[in-house]
Parts: structure tokens; sequence; C-alpha cells
């Protein structure tokens, strides 16, 4: 990788996190960074090509492939978001620290500029390579397909269940989610993994430092511990639910628990 491209997109991205932070005081609303998270990360890629002037069949995968994934999660956390107010994540924060306006600049906006720049190392590493396409890309595209379009019909099946009044408190236990308490998270790591593969294959396996922080964020921090810390408390039912499906990695559920207890009974 020519690291004087990659660099470029750093700095960059620090100005678009700067530019939206001064939006996000205007709307009193930090989710903004939500819908911006993919772009700046499909942003790195598009900056490294720009400078670098790569080409090439891999370069242009990699391209659709960022481009695919990023414009179709910010535009459905975009959608989702969209009169809701800020997210309740944000809002506990901001009750916390009574600086939360000044200080969401470094503590979401910066960091999220920093991650984004991580998460896109094995995208830049990619579009650097000369060699030819070999099977480790075509797995690795194929893996990426697939989790954009897994996590996809997760995001359909659970937009077209909270849509529905009847189910406000009501706990999503049909389709992709009979099987995994988080399907939609679990297609986003695949996409990590299948970039990797890709990087892998163009001789920078060091990048696997991306899917590995993507795997902790999405089960350690910012996505299932998080969701699942008061869900319990908010959706009746839930601990059942927990209690037969698999938190992530889609598994055939479980025997119900409120039957066996029953049966024992």
């Amino acid at each position: 990788m020519e690291w004087q491209a990659a660099a470029l997109a750093l700095p960059v991205l620090l100005l678009a996190a700067l530019a939206a932070w001064g939006f996000s005081l205007a709307l009193r609303d930090v989710s903004i960074v939500d819908t911006l998270w993919a772009l700046m990360i499909a942003g790195a890629a598009w900056l490294y090509q720009f400078a670098a002037a790569t080409e090439g069949t891999r370069v242009a995968l990699v391209l659709t492939l960022a481009s695919l994934w990023a414009l179709r999660l910010s535009l459905h956390i975009g959608r989702r978001n969209r009169g809701r107010g800020e997210d309740r994540r944000y809002r506990a924060m901001r009750a916390r620290h009574a600086h939360f306006a000044r200080e969401s600049l470094y503590r979401v906006f910066g960091l999220q500029a920093v991650l984004a720049w991580v998460v896109a190392l094995p995208l830049m590493a990619a579009l650097a390579s000369e060699r030819p396409l070999g099977w480790l890309d075509l797995l690795g595209a194929g893996l990426w397909l697939f989790g954009i379009a897994f996590e996809t019909l997760a995001d359909r099946q659970l937009a077209r269940f909270t849509a529905d009044p009847r189910n406000r408190d009501a706990v999503m236990t049909r389709g992709l989610w009979a099987w995994s308490r988080h399907p939609n998270y679990f297609g986003e790591c695949l996409v990590w993994w299948g970039a990797w593969l890709m990087a892998l294959s163009a001789g920078a396996a060091w990048t696997v430092i991306s899917p590995l922080l993507m795997t902790v964020l999405l089960l350690r921090i910012s996505g299932v511990a998080l969701l699942e810390r008061d869900i319990a408390e908010r959706r009746p039912g839930y601990r059942d639910y927990q209690a037969r499906t698999s938190a992530f990695v889609p598994l055939p559920p479980r025997r119900d628990t409120a039957n066996a207890r029953a049966s024992r009974a």
C-alpha cells in the first residue's frame, strides 16, 4: 500500500467529521454520525483510489462492493432514524457529560472517523495491489455480497415487523431472527471478513485488524452487548427468546424454554 495515499484519507475523514459535528450542534442530534459512518469507510477507499490513481478489475470490484454496501447501509439508517430524534445511546451520553456538545467532537465524530479509516484498510490495501484476481478474491467478493444480502434481508424483516403497531413491545422471532438475535450484525461481520479475503489475496494479511475490530465492535461494544443491556426490561418475552436463540451466528433455535419448563412441571 502506498501510505502517502492512504494517509490522505484520514485528514479528509476528520474534516468530514468536523463538518458533521457542526451540523449536529445545529440539530442538537448526534445520531447523524450513524448515517455518516458507512459513507466515511467507502469514502476512504475512493480517496485512496483518487490519490494513488489505481486501476484494474480488482479496483472496480472493490469500489463497487464498497459503494453498494455504504449506500445501502446509510440509506437504511437514515430512513430508520428519520423523525425519531436523537438515539437513546447519545441521549444517555448527553445526560452524563455536562459539556457533551463540545466533547462529542472527539468522543463521537472524531473517534468514528479514525475507526472508519482503520476499518477501510483492507479496501485500500486491495486497491493498491497489481496482482491478478485469484480464488481468494472471488471467495471474498462472494462472502461480501452474501453479507450485504443477509443484513439487507434481516433489516427488511425487522422493519416490517416494527412498522406494525401491534408489535410495539413484542419480540421479533420470525425469519432470520428465529435463528439469530442479531442477524443484521452477523451479515455486517461477513462483509468485513470478505473484504479482508480480497486484501489477503493482494498480499495484505496484516489488515486482519479491520475484521477483528469490526467483530469486537459488533459483539462487545456498540452492537450485541449494548443492545441487550436492557432490552429484556423493555420487551417482555425477550429472556425466553435469548434462551432459545443464538446471539450472533445463525443456528437452529433451541427448544422453547417455556414449553420445556411446562413439560417438566
